[in-house]
This record gives structure tokens, sequence and C-alpha cells, in this order.
């Protein structure tokens, strides 16, 4: 998944600092805190996916149903990035950020108790929920801890840790599911996010944003979130239901939507601001990270069907062979940064995700390892760059004013498109699989991310070489 940049770099009260006699700033802890956080959400999405196969078969359901565990999830944690914000500046950051990460463990606790896979899809919408609060207020508070000059080196540190957690994830979801149980997989988050919440008690200041509106637009929220989960059940379900059925939860869904757009136009406080999407740079760039940020999702969900459903590996065979993977998106998600400083964003974007896509189609040939795991790895190192530079490319199309709000928006829609294209994979491999074996389907399914992802980045590529100039300054727009 993307990280979130702060969503503030104001100092004072007036700001949304503590007031003078609050006790003052403790950095490294809330560093601390911050960086639990982030390795706890990043260490269980790609743990969970080893794990989805032992589950499914234990709680007498398939893979591609229990594919809301994951889907559900991302579209959450996409719904909840920008409300969790704002509740943080307006409630406060520190009891918010023990609310998300309070939210997080008991729902984990939650899922890894379950006796039912309906159980387990509410409980892990519940955790996106959780980790929809935490991710941007993590930030926060780092923001709100250490010196201006010292806030971006501290964020990179934290999301350092937090890289480790992603590359842990497949060794950590399969080696518990095989030797012990899958349901350690959940239940690990619980004393992780309890040692979170009380170094945030200890070690970080209350601190809110007095200049923000005391309200959230909670109809536009409820059109949102609705609006993206009746578009993806409809999609999910067009194999299974009547044509008529599914298509009518689809339109529903898609009115929805379409109603919350119409609502962000004259809500008093909208939750997007629609003018952002009145600057091409910026549209160019959330849509580009959107592609990567889908491939990779979608071929993580084919890739573990393909290892443990078609090749029967074990689930820690499979985490084993998965670590190129999640090495790639590990060492993809810091090195967007240093790109992005040197090279043109799109460009370097576009040529990120076509490295990812190559890689795609290298593992969709099945031709032995020699090609596997130099795919998995090129799988994992193109895509994660590529959706990392969500937040990068939003720090250089829009003023600095509005960096924060703005990588909000991007990372819901980056986030929230990607878990709707989840479940649309899980039904081209379904229908893929009643007239061909599950491996040959799966494949299938990969050449169309592959080749399907880089017609797309070729598409936008050439349109920001049209649109926008060579290297956009946020100032310049």
């Amino acid at each position: 998944m993307p990280s979130p940049h702060h969503r503030s770099r104001h100092r004072g009260q007036g700001a949304g600092s503590a007031p003078p006699a609050a006790k003052a700033p403790r950095p490294r802890l809330a560093m601390l805190s911050a960086s639990l956080g982030i390795f706890v959400t990043q260490l269980d999405f790609f743990a969970l996916n080893l794990a989805l196969p032992r589950i499914a078969s234990e709680l007498d359901t398939t893979v591609t149903d229990l594919q809301w565990a994951i889907s559900g999830y991302i579209l959450a944690l996409g719904a909840f990035l920008i409300p969790g914000g704002r509740l943080g500046d307006i409630l406060g950051r520190k009891q918010m950020l023990m609310t998300g990460l309070a939210v997080f463990g008991l729902s984990s606790l939650g899922a890894g108790l379950a006796s039912s896979a309906t159980a387990v899809i509410v409980l892990r919408f519940a955790q996106g929920v959780g980790a929809g609060m935490l991710f941007p207020l993590c930030v926060a508070v780092i923001t709100d801890a250490f010196p201006k000059e010292q806030t971006m080196r501290a964020i990179g540190n934290a999301y350092g840790i937090g890289a480790i957690g992603l590359a842990l994830g497949p060794v950590v979801g399969g080696g518990l599911t095989q030797l012990i149980t899958w349901r350690l997989v959940l239940l690990i988050n619980v004393p992780v996010t309890a040692a979170a919440i009380v170094v945030v008690w200890v070690g970080v200041r209350e601190s809110r944003d007095t200049t923000v509106p005391r309200s959230i637009d909670l109809p536009g929220l409820a059109a949102v979130v609705l609006g993206i989960s009746l578009v993806t059940f409809g999609i999910d379900r067009m194999d299974e239901w009547p044509p008529g059925m599914a298509w009518g939860v689809f339109a529903a869904g898609v009115l929805l939507l379409v109603a919350f757009v119409l609502r962000e136009r004259v809500a008093r406080w909208p939750l997007v601001a629609l003018d952002l999407f009145r600057n091409v740079p910026y549209v160019i760039v959330t849509v580009m990270t959107t592609v990567a940020n889908i491939g990779v999702t979608s071929s993580m969900y084919c890739i573990t069907i393909f290892l443990q459903e078609a090749e029967k590996h074990t689930p820690l065979g499979a985490g084993l062979i998965f670590l190129p993977v999640s090495l790639g998106a590990a060492v993809g998600g810091p090195l967007s940064g240093w790109l992005g400083e040197r090279f043109d964003i799109p460009h370097t974007i576009a040529a990120a995700t076509l490295v990812g896509s190559l890689g795609t189609f290298l593992v969709s040939l099945a031709g032995g390892f020699g090609t596997f795991l130099p795919g998995l790895a090129m799988n994992g190192l193109g895509y994660g760059i590529g959706w990392a530079m969500a937040s990068v490319g939003t720090q250089t199309v829009v003023p600095p004013q509005r960096a924060g709000q703005a990588s909000g928006v991007t990372l819901s829609i980056v986030i929230g498109v990607a878990g709707m294209l989840v479940a649309l994979t899980a039904m081209l491999i379904e229908t893929g699989t009643q007239g061909q074996n599950l491996a040959i389907a799966v494949e299938a399914v990969l050449r169309w991310i592959a080749f399907g992802s880089a017609a797309a980045t070729i598409v936008l590529a050439l349109l920001a070489a049209r649109l926008m100039p060579q290297r956009v300054i946020a100032s310049a727009e």
C-alpha cells in the first residue's frame, strides 16, 4: 500500500499544535508509535494473502469468495483515509490514533477467533476502518513532534520500519499458517497494536488543528462508502446472480457515486475538494499510480491462488517463493522518494509500471523458477515504485498548502479502486475455471493484468508528455 504524507506542517496553537501548557514532544517515542502502526498494517497486508487458501478450507468457502477479506479491507482503508485524518484534526490526533489502533487490534482479535467466513470478512472491513484512521495520523504525530527540518527524514525512517513488515509478511503469513494456525496471522496484530497504544499514551502529546472545520460531511461519506461497496459487490456476483440483479446492484452503486459527486459540489465542508480534478497533472499522476496499484494488488491475489491452489505449495513454501514480490515492493517504496527528487514524475511512474507489467507477464508463463522468480521481483519492484509515487507525485503537482489534502484524496482513489479490481480479478478467475483448469485461468488473468497495465500506462505517459511540462513544480501549478 502507498504511504500517505503528513497532513499539515503548521506550528503554533492557532495551527493545531498543543497549547503552551502541554507537555513537550518526545520525538523518538512519537516515531516509534507511528512506526509500529505502519509496521502492523504493512505486515498484515501481505501475510493474510498467503493464509487465504487455508482459511477458505477451514471455514468451508472458496478462495474467490474469501477475496472480500482482502478487497473489503482495502475498500474500507481507502474510504476512511480522508475522514480519519479529519477526525484527528478535529478531536485530537493522539486520541484518534489510539482509537484507530484499538479498532485495528480488536478487529484482528475478532477475526482471528471467528468461526465463519462472513465474520472474518466483516471484521476485516472493520480492520480497514481502523487502518484508514491510523495511517494519516501516524504521520501527523511525527509532524507535530519533530522540527520542520527533520520531519521528512523522520517520516522516511518510520516508513523504512514499515517496509520491514512488508518484506516479512509472506514468510510470517505462510509460516504461521502452515506450522501453527492461520488464526495467528491475525492474532499477532493484537500485541503489536497494544504496544503501540501504550507508546502513544506515554510518548505522544495531544495536538489538533484549530483552523479546520469542526464537522465531517456524513452524507458524502455514506454515499461514497456504500457506492464503492455496491459497485464492487455487483462485479463480484456477476457470475453467480441473475444478470439483472447483479447489474442492478452495480447501477445502484454507480448512482450513489454520482450522488457523492453532486453532494461534494454543494456541501459546506466537503470530504473531497472537487477543484483538485481541474488540475490536469494531478489527475494524470493519480490515474497512473492507480494503474500501478491495481497491478500489484490484483497480481498478488492471482499469484497466491496459483502457488497454493494450482501448484499445491504449502503456505510456508508459497511465502518463501513470494519473497521477491514483497522485498521488491519494500525496496520500491523508499526508492520512489529518491527517484522523485531526480527524475520526471510521470515518466518515472510509467517506466516503473512497465517493469512491473513485464514481470507479471514472465510470471504468467509459468516456465519454472528461471523466469518465475525474476518475474516476481520485477512485479514487486516495478509496481511498488509506481504506486508509492502517489504521495511523491502529489507533492510536485499541487501547491504546498494543499499537499496533505491532495495526498489523502489520491490515496483514497488509488487504494479504493484497487480494492474494486481485486473483486473483478476473482470474478475473472471463477469464470475462467469453468472451461479450463485453474492454473491456465490464473495465467490468463495475469496476462490481462500485464497487458492492461502496460497499455494504460503507455497511453497515460503520452498524455503526460502532451499536457504536462517535463518537470512540474508545485509552485508553478
